[in-house]
């Protein structure tokens, strides 16, 4: 068929065929440093929070102590641990945002990896390691499915070769707490704007100092989780090359 004028000879672009594009597969990538990495992050995240949990409940003494008929705080007491709270706040945060980017740029290569072991194991695309966290109500539980494939397809295997069943309590238990630990942190903030007498304003201190202790339980589970889901990795790397 030709696509120029009548008469013309057949375009040399009509006869041949689309060139073809192959799909990008993941290459394997060791995890280790960015493992290392984020287990230094979480660490530091885990005594950010620790430390702010202790203000928490020294403010929430304090407040309980100035309520009191016969308490001996002082209203300069309270400013300065509102203030130790401040800076705990801002240590809290750039902990969260530097062990985030990390913690992406992580699960997106052993989600990457795990194709490589088995591609078969999974659901959605290695792109939704990052996607998943931003999609409204499906990051509270997209990642975890992500998470939960990406372990079992990097699970060790048998000596013959076949899978081998891997308990799945490190993954779910990381996960369940880190919800706990991000739910628990929306009413402290909702309780700080709202309170308007000192017994709100304790109130508010000691939700927010439990909010901090469950996320150090988070950062202490997340690390156990790094660090399996990445020796898993690296077994099975070394098994791989080891057989070619």
């Amino acid at each position: 068929m030709s696509f120029g004028p009548p008469g013309s000879p057949p375009s040399a672009f009509a006869s041949r065929p689309a060139p073809l594009r192959l799909p990008t597969l993941p290459v394997l990538r060791s995890p280790q440093g960015l493992a290392t990495a984020l287990t230094v992050l979480l660490s530091a995240a885990a005594l950010v929070n620790l430390v702010a949990a202790g203000v928490g409940v020294y403010s929430w003494s304090l407040l309980q102590d100035m309520t009191a008929e016969t308490g001996t705080a002082s209203a300069a007491a309270f400013d300065r641990a509102a203030d130790a709270a401040m800076v705990a706040a801002s240590f809290q945060l750039l902990a969260q945002l530097g062990t985030a980017v990390v913690f992406l740029i992580w699960f997106h290569r052993v989600r990457a990896n795990g194709q490589v072991f088995d591609p078969t194991a999974f659901t959605w695309s290695h792109r939704w390691a990052v996607g998943s966290w931003f999609v409204p109500v499906g990051n509270f539980f997209l990642p975890y499915l992500i998470a939960r494939e990406t372990w079992r397809a990097s699970a060790p295997l048998a000596p013959d070769g076949s899978r081998r069943p891997t308990s799945l309590a490190p993954v779910a238990s990381w996960w369940i707490v880190w919800l706990l630990s991000v739910l628990s942190n929306l009413p402290a903030e909702q309780l700080y704007k709202r309170a308007d007498s000192m017994e709100q304003l304790a109130g508010a201190c000691a939700v927010d100092a439990f909010s901090a202790l469950v996320t150090v339980a988070a950062a202490v589970l997340a690390i156990l989780f790094v660090r399996r889901l990445t020796a898993f990795q690296d077994a099975r790397a070394r098994g791989m090359y080891a057989a070619v």
